[in-house]
């Protein structure tokens, strides 16, 4: 059932490059949440046959796919080129927590309701990806914050401090 994410995120990654050039890093980052924010959604409230599941994943994938890209390329450009790998593996080690401290609510959420059995009910389904998407929501709203950068002179000799221009 996570098939059709994989496949629409490494899809959408291949064209995020452009994506970025054309339509900006902050514009994708946004994008990407309100998008993985409609495919919680639809996780939350449809979810009674296999074909919304397909289809929420793939919906899933593009979001992520374009978030994700467009913010490792964000991250990037906003540091002086001799700090690439450390601004680049601090994003890896923030989204590797975020995913973990994410994974542990939703387990939270999920098992909170427990049925005479002993498994989770399945309003806790609900309410973990109603839950999601509000952080999703969140997360746009905090993309909008991102500053558009418009040119950056990026050099190994480049002052830490330099000023970008941000519109």
């Amino acid at each position: 059932m996570l098939l059709p994410s994989s496949i629409t995120m490494f899809a959408v990654g291949m064209f995020t490059g452009r994506l970025a050039r054309s339509l900006g890093g902050k514009t994708l980052v946004v994008a990407g949440c309100v998008i993985g924010c409609a495919a919680m959604l639809i996780l939350a409230f449809a979810h009674h046959h296999a074909w919304e599941i397909y289809s929420s994943s793939a919906v899933m994938g593009i979001g992520f796919g374009l978030a994700f890209s467009a913010m490792s390329a964000l991250v990037v450009a906003a540091v002086p080129a001799s700090q690439t790998g450390v601004a680049s593996g601090m994003n890896a080690n923030i989204r590797t927590i975020g995913g973990s401290i994410g994974s542990a609510v939703m387990a939270s959420i999920v098992t909170s309701q427990l049925v005479v059995s002993g498994l989770p009910k399945e309003s806790g389904y609900t309410t973990g990806f109603a839950v999601m998407a509000g952080g999703l929501a969140l997360a746009a709203l905090a993309g909008l914050l991102i500053p558009s950068v418009t040119s950056m002179q990026r050099s190994p000799t480049a002052p830490e401090n330099a000023e970008v221009a941000v519109v």
